[in-house]
Formats: C-alpha cells, sequence, structure tokens
C-alpha cells in the first residue's frame, strides 16, 4: 500500500509541492517542513567537461557532465524501477552542425526506502557521470562555441520528494578546423567507469 500511495503522489508533484511519505499527520508536517527543503535545483550540482581541446571539424568527441548529489537525497536512474517513477534524462540542444551520437546514461544502484521497504529502488547517489558522444560536422562554425544541455530529474530523501525539475550546463568548446591538431583532456572523466559512486 506505502508503494501505491507513492504512486499517487508522485502523480500530483507537478501541481502540489514536496510531499511527506508517512503515517497520519504527514501532510501537515510536510508542509511544516517545506522551508526547511532545498530547493530541487540545489539538490545537484552538475558541471560539463569535453574530452577534446579544440574539437576539429568532422570529428568525434564526448561531453561528461559530473553530477554531485547532496547526501542524503537520490534520484530516479535512467531506466527506473517502476512506470510512474521519473527518470533522470540528459538532453542537449544542439548547435547547427553538431550531431549527437548517442547519450550514455551510467546504471543506477538498488536501494531500498522507508516508503519502499520490500521493492528495492534503482536511483543515483552520490556522484554520477552522463555522457554525450558528439560529432562536429563539417559546417560547424569555428571558434568558441557552447552547447546547452538539460538535466532533468526528481530528487528524494528517504522521506519526502520534491517537484521535478530542470537544470541547464553548458558544455563549452572551440572548434578548429578539419585536421586540426587536438588533443585528450580531462583523462580523469572520461577514463573513469560509467557507475555511480
Amino acid at each position: 500500500m506505502q508503494l501505491k500511495s507513492r504512486r499517487i503522489l508522485c502523480a500530483l508533484f507537478l501541481l502540489a509541492g514536496p510531499v511527506e511519505f508517512g503515517t497520519s499527520g504527514g501532510a501537515a508536517k510536510a508542509e511544516q517542513d517545506a522551508t526547511a527543503l532545498p530547493s530541487p535545483s540545489a539538490v545537484v550540482k552538475p558541471v560539463a567537461y569535453v574530452s577534446l581541446q579544440p574539437v576539429p571539424r568532422e570529428k568525434e568527441f564526448q561531453i561528461a557532465v559530473v553530477v554531485e548529489i547532496a547526501r542524503g537525497f537520490h534520484i530516479n536512474s535512467h531506466k527506473p524501477s517502476d512506470q510512474y517513477l521519473i527518470p533522470t534524462t540528459l538532453t542537449a540542444q544542439l548547435p547547427a552542425g553538431f550531431q549527437v551520437r548517442e547519450t550514455i546514461y551510467p546504471d543506477g544502484r538498488l536501494e531500498k526506502f522507508s516508503f519502499s521497504p520490500n521493492k528495492p529502488l534503482d536511483v543515483y547517489t552520490g556522484t554520477v557521470t552522463f555522457r554525450l558522444r558528439l560529432a562536429a560536422g563539417a559546417d560547424a562554425g569555428l571558434g568558441t562555441t557552447s552547447i546547452p544541455i538539460t538535466l532533468r530529474y526528481q530528487a528524494c530523501n528517504d522521506t519526502t520528494c520534491l517537484q521535478p525539475t530542470k537544470v541547464p550546463v553548458e558544455g563549452k568548446l572551440e572548434v578548429a578546423s578539419s585536421g586540426a591538431k587536438s588533443r585528450a583532456v580531462h583523462p580523469e572523466v572520461f577514463s573513469a567507469t560509467n557507475s555511480p559512486h
């Protein structure tokens, strides 16, 4: 019944504020404690890294978005355990001359929570890295370029879920002519395995 109740409550998040899962008085306590909760956008800190410097035209490269999730909170994985749960997604708004080849999501981790003691949920906690495989075309604009990226997620702790939110992050890169020399940068990010830790 707890999990069913949470499904109904999650469906109401687009219309209401934070909801606390509990017994009698839970809704009143949630309203009372709402001011003590962080804003949804404050729960994660995303930073973008580009794999090449510069990025030549007609060359494939990656942008990694490293997301630090506040202690005590989790966000659903890209493939959550139940259909009603909101998946985490990464979407790029590409300038002309760029293509997304693949969006790489890390595997989540199965964890149990007080509102779902019998069924583990597939979530991200701690620090996770999302990757975009992209290609710069022959017509990509030369010079400094920014690729806007949107991270969409819903953050929860053990008792309360915040409203779903979208957080912007930018991948900044330098585009060079086809055949230009480039070097790999940020190996500590791009050589890491795609798993939550």
